[in-house]
């Protein structure tokens, strides 16, 4: 396949930054899209030029380190990790856009990388838990209500990668703090620390300058793990007590 890029430069953040372009010639429509990159660095430092930086690590789909926006949608057409998309979902001669995600939160460090060490203090605003779990209970002595274990399954599911910041008009993370939010909250072990977890995490949200969420479901629709944007509302029933229990 012939493919042309086109693909975000900007070196730091006090850098304006601009596109740059480059064909390459004979990609395999096997191969992923990180490996399409990789190939595109070889083709750059062929030349002389600096190869683009961006993101990865697992590319298993996992760890949520690949973090792109092609053509526009984050991770690309696929619901899929960008690390798990592959050139068969482009056409021979495809001019493909490649950005890092556009977020105020997300300060870009390097061409497609992006400081996301936000999400991480919003993580670490939940605390601690105080209930021991140090050894692993018998079968059944906690019940869980198999709708709870089924959402909280649904929720620990986010790898923490972005795109649900990336797709949001007012770049917002509430689908992700939403996520870490309830799947402890619908779970017996979060309960002690339920109410006071909403508010410190949502607070450090605001904190960081991730934008309010108006329920426009982008981030839903782009999650590559399939997060429910009803957790959302989730948490917001979880903040409305937090403010009768007077949090």
């Amino acid at each position: 396949m012939k493919i042309n890029l086109e693909f975000w430069r900007q070196d730091g953040r006090g850098d304006k930054g601009h596109f740059d372009t480059h064909t390459i010639a004979d990609v395999d429509e096997t191969a992923s899209f990180l490996e399409m990159l990789d190939q595109l660095n070889e083709e750059l430092f062929a030349k002389g030029e600096e190869p683009v930086a961006f993101d990865s690590d697992c590319r298993e789909g996992i760890c949520g380190q690949c973090g792109i926006v092609i053509n526009g949608d984050p991770h690309g057409p696929l619901v899929t990790t960008t690390c798990q998309l592959h050139m068969r979902s482009f056409k021979d001669g495809d001019t493909i856009t490649i950005e890092p995600w556009r977020s105020t939160a997300f300060p870009v460090l390097k061409d497609l990388v992006v400081d996301r060490s936000a999400l991480d203090r919003i993580v670490q605003a939940g605390g601690y838990i105080s209930v021991n779990t140090g050894a692993a209970p018998d079968a059944h002595s906690v019940p869980v209500p198999k709708d709870h274990a089924d959402r909280a399954f649904e929720a620990a599911a986010c790898i923490g990668c972005g795109a649900c910041v990336a797709a949001c008009p007012n770049g917002s993370a509430m689908l992700f703090t939403a996520a870490k939010v309830m799947h402890l909250g619908l779970l017996p072990q979060g309960q002690p620390e339920r109410l006071d977890r909403v508010v410190n995490m949502l607070s450090q949200h605001d904190a960081e300058g991730f934008g309010g969420c108006t329920n426009v479901g982008a981030c839903a629709a782009a999650c590559p793990k399939e997060v429910p944007l009803e957790l959302i509302s989730m948490l917001n029933r979880d903040l409305m007590k937090s403010m009768v229990h007077g949090r």
